[in-house]
């Protein structure tokens, strides 16, 4: 599927975008988590999956399975930016969960929606509602609670996970304008941010001594077929994920693309609290932190409603 933001978007499209990221974005996850249990170099597991996504799109186009166009300067220098700040999210999100359980990571990035309803209101594009306003504020208030709650606390994972939220703030801020300014496709702006970002993760890898270690580990790894299933896994997901992200941003709109990440949140923090390490359950705490969240949640479900993507 290819959508250009010049044309026509239908409810089914909406919804089907929306889904699709949160089903993607929630298998994600955990899917990163389980590499880095036995691969711990995060920059280069993000090398790969956007070395993948590059190759994929540049064979799809040449096979004639793709319409997107071929590369062009002055489109690569308008989308430097929405690059640079998506591989800094990643970079950021992959870093903060070798410190955080994923029940917390994903408190902490629920307070994404606010920060996207803050930097439209300070870019121009408007004032949402009073009732969508109280509803993204009241999540945030949950994520606030969990994080004061919160036993296991790491100072460098919460640093992490939250200059991750400004950095996919940015990311999907601009990669709306981009869309809607540029009539680009989705495919089209994830080969660019694919593209873009290949030299900014090798300097990355380099400096910060993860090559050639991690090739070499890499290699040693390689006769274990549980761990290269695993890879290919998060390889393929990453490509899904890029996909999803990029076309609900563009179908729906940024705040949209935050807000199906708090709903998709609820069976995230559930599994996780059983999954690749888990986290002691606070019965009083994880009481507190439900009610606030479903309270948000179920507003913001209701927004979604009648702003036709549900």
């Amino acid at each position: 599927m290819e959508y250009r933001s010049d044309a026509e978007t239908t409810p089914f499209l909406s919804l089907f975008a929306a889904l699709s990221y949160g089903i993607a974005s929630m298998a994600m996850v955990f899917i990163n988590k389980a590499v880095l249990m036995q691969y711990a170099h995060s920059m280069t597991l993000l090398t790969f999956q956007q070395l993948a996504t590059t190759l994929l799109i540049l064979f799809s186009r040449g096979m004639g399975y793709t319409k997107a166009r071929g590369v062009d300067m002055a489109t690569a220098k308008k989308l430097f930016p929405v690059s640079v700040f998506y591989n800094a999210n990643v970079a950021f999100a992959l870093a903060s969960l070798k410190g955080v359980n994923i029940p917390m990571y994903i408190a902490i990035k629920r307070l994404t929606p606010l920060a996207v309803l803050v930097a439209g209101i300070f870019s121009g594009k408007g004032k949402p509602t009073t009732q969508v306003i109280l509803s993204v504020v009241l999540t945030a208030a949950g994520c606030i609670i969990a994080g004061i709650g919160d036993f296991s606390f790491d100072l460098f994972g919460y640093s992490m996970a939250l200059t991750s939220v400004f950095f996919q703030t940015m990311y999907l801020v601009l990669v709306e304008k981009s869309g809607a300014e540029d009539g680009l496709s989705s495919i089209e702006i994830m080969f660019y941010n694919s593209f873009l970002s290949l030299p900014f993760l090798l300097f990355l890898i380099i400096i910060t001594g993860e090559f050639p270690y991690s090739l070499s580990l890499l290699f040693a790894k390689s006769n274990s077929f549980s761990f290269l299933a695993i890879l290919l896994l998060s390889l393929v997901m990453g490509i899904a994920l890029n996909f999803t992200m990029f076309l609900c941003t563009i179908v729906n709109s940024a705040l949209t693309t935050t807000i199906v990440g708090v709903l998709k949140g609820v069976g995230s923090t559930t599994l996780g609290f059983f999954l690749l390490g888990g986290v002691p359950v606070h019965e009083e705490e994880q009481t507190t932190k439900a009610d606030v969240r479903f309270g948000g949640s179920s507003k913001i479900n209701r927004f979604l409603r009648i702003a036709g993507v549900q």
